[in-house]
């Protein structure tokens, strides 16, 4: 773990208090999980599902519309092609699949910041996509760059997270054709850690790897994985050119794809669970054997966004037990393909950051935890659906995204957690607050809250009564106040400065 922190002087508590007071930079490494799987489905439900998806790819197929370069890879590999309908023999999509990685690397341009996706590892990245930000300030708006700006720093900041992920938001004041120029800019020169490319047409693909072959040399981009980046299938079954456009950019520069399903259960699949799960793992299947068509040995991600819909308003709905029906199910699915899997996230359909967000946003990340999740997209600061990109929802997710870690690191049993010793010391009738192991343990006994308000009452009220939202909004303040962008190679800037401009300079702005 990496670390740089501003150090207090003085003895005593003064120094105690300065060391709980500096600014810390360090960043927990990524999950690794000593707790089990929680599995929903026995043996004959996943066979059934199993045989049900081959038989979806056999006789109903999968489209790729406006694709003919697709149509003809899936035409020599065997599948029968008729228009834009690929109907896949029963095994050939599952046989494809297996050349695909069960985990990779994916290099940040700190190396202590690189993650490993798959196993039994868990990888946290914010919110993704969301058109508007919300604040307790400004409320909600249209997001901006400055906003942008803002989100990559807190990532950044976070502790907890391992990712700086990719459009944390949409900054509508610039153009379409540019934005994903200064997105990508951003998060190479204000983070550190780990990106996603852009995918929103093939060219920004191109441009993602070629930023990337400034950041890390062109041979390094080429032999190793520098960006995982966000594939959606057109759910029911339909890959359309610009998401497969960018999914062979980045399959050809051995760089990560998620091959993912969106799914709203009702809508775009089936309201049972199991027929979901079916429709999703015939997706999947489709999706990553076509990435294996491009290039084998391309590393890819189990997909699976899934959510319900509310019948009477025909809006999403998260947190949801079918939802985590479904995760848990697709996370067996994608480890009977030894796959990484991504699903789960800080989902909520609320307005606001209040007591519904944080009751659905909390079964989602357990969910997402407990089936197994390698690479989780949306882990802070999810709203509104997806709508919105929330500061002090970010930065409370963010806080109880340290909950996952510990939880996953299980029960100690070796002597120390035994505690027999102290269990002697106490006897019947004592206190612990003063033994020898609670001394050499308390403050790694416990996690903590860095948001939290844990005073008693009368401090509580003589502070402002403040309820959470009020301690995120300082919460926010402070991460920007205390932040320092990541030391970088001027040169590398300057050339990557360079490429930004260049490009810009090449077409004229768009905003459609």
């Amino acid at each position: 773990m990496a670390e740089s922190a501003r150090r207090g002087r003085g003895g005593g508590g003064a120094a105690r208090r300065a060391e709980r007071s500096a600014v810390s930079f360090e960043t927990a490494k990524y999950i690794q999980r000593n707790i089990p799987n929680f599995e929903i489905l026995n043996e004959e439900a996943l066979e059934i599902i199993e045989y049900n998806a081959d038989t979806v790819l056999e006789e109903i197929g999968v489209n790729f519309p406006d694709n003919p370069e697709a149509l003809e890879l899936w035409r020599a590999a065997g599948a029968d092609v008729s228009g834009e309908r690929v109907r896949i023999p029963r095994g050939l999509a599952r046989e494809l699949c297996k050349t695909a990685p069960s985990e990779f690397t994916q290099h940040a341009r700190n190396p202590e910041r690189n993650v490993v996706i798959g196993g039994r590892n868990l990888v946290l990245a914010p919110v993704y996509g969301p058109p508007f930000v919300r604040d307790a300030v400004g409320g909600r708006r249209y997001a901006t760059m400055a906003d942008f700006n803002k989100f990559v720093k807190l990532g950044y900041m976070s502790k907890w997270l391992h990712h700086s992920g990719g459009t944390v938001c949409e900054p509508t004041d610039v153009p379409v054709n540019k934005r994903h120029l200064d997105m990508l800019y951003a998060h190479m020169t204000l983070s550190d850690k780990p990106f996603m490319g852009s995918v929103t047409e093939p060219s920004r693909a191109q441009d993602s790897v070629d930023m990337c072959g400034v950041l890390f040399g062109e041979e390094f981009v080429q032999q190793n994985t520098v960006m995982t980046s966000l594939i959606n299938i057109n759910s029911p079954m339909t890959f359309d050119d610009v998401m497969m456009g960018a999914l062979k950019v980045f399959a050809e520069n051995n760089q990560a794809s998620i091959i993912s399903p969106f799914i709203v259960g009702g809508a775009m699949a089936p309201v049972s669970v199991a027929g979901t799960l079916t429709q999703v793992l015939a997706e999947v299947m489709a999706g990553i054997a076509y990435s294996q068509l491009i290039r084998k040995g391309a590393p890819v991600i189990f997909g699976a966004f899934v959510t319900s819909i509310d019948m009477n308003s025909g809006a999403p709905t998260f947190g949801t037990p079918e939802a985590s029906h479904i995760t848990y199910g697709a996370g067996q699915l994608a480890r009977r393909m030894k796959l990484p899997f991504r699903s789960a996230g800080s989902f909520c359909g609320s307005k606001l950051p209040d007591a519904q967000a944080a009751y659905e946003t909390s079964n989602s990340l357990n969910m997402g935890l407990l089936s197994g999740v390698n690479f989780m997209l949306h882990s802070c600061g999810w709203l509104e659906g997806g709508l919105v990109s929330s500061f002090e929802k970010f930065v409370m997710d963010a806080d109880q995204l340290g909950t996952l870690h510990h939880l996953a690191q299980g029960v100690q049993i070796d002597e120390n957690a035994q505690a027999m010793d102290a269990i002697r010391e106490v006897g019947p009738g004592g206190h612990y607050l003063g033994c020898a192991h609670t001394q050499a343990n308390f403050k790694q006994a416990f996690w903590k809250s860095d948001l939290l308000d844990y005073k008693p009452f009368e401090t509580w009220a003589d502070e402002g009564a403040r309820d959470t939202q009020t301690l995120a909004t300082a919460r926010v303040e402070k991460l920007l106040g205390d932040y320092v962008q990541p030391p970088m190679d001027p040169a590398v800037v300057e050339a990557l400065d360079a490429f930004v401009e260049a490009r810009k300079a090449a077409e004229p702005d768009s905003f459609m």
